[in-house]
C-alpha cells in the first residue's frame, strides 16, 4: 500500500512566494520603465508592465525549481 503523499506547499510558502514575486515585479518595472522609448505614460505603463510580467514569470519558475532541488537535496541528505 502506498504511503500518503506530503503536501509540497504550505500557506506560509505561498505567502513568501507572493511577496517575492510582487517585490521582483516592482523592482524590475522600476528598472525597465526608464528604458521604454516613449514619452506617453500609457505606453510606458503597458510595455514596462509587459516586460516586467515576462521576467517575473521566469523568476517565479526559478523560485519553484530552487524549492524542488532544495527539497530533494535535503531528503537525499537524510538518507
Amino acid at each position: 500500500m502506498a504511503s500518503p503523499e506530503r503536501k509540497l506547499t504550505s500557506p506560509l510558502s505561498l505567502v513568501v512566494d507572493a511577496v517575492l514575486v510582487i517585490g521582483f515585479f516592482v523592482f524590475i518595472y522600476n528598472i525597465v520603465a526608464s528604458h521604454v522609448p516613449s514619452r506617453d505614460h500609457t505606453m510606458v505603463l503597458l510595455w514596462g508592465g509587459l516586460c516586467s510580467a515576462c521576467m517575473t514569470g521566469v523568476f517565479w519558475l526559478c523560485v519553484q525549481m530552487f524549492r524542488v532541488v532544495l527539497r530533494a537535496q535535503r531528503e537525499d541528505r537524510r538518507r
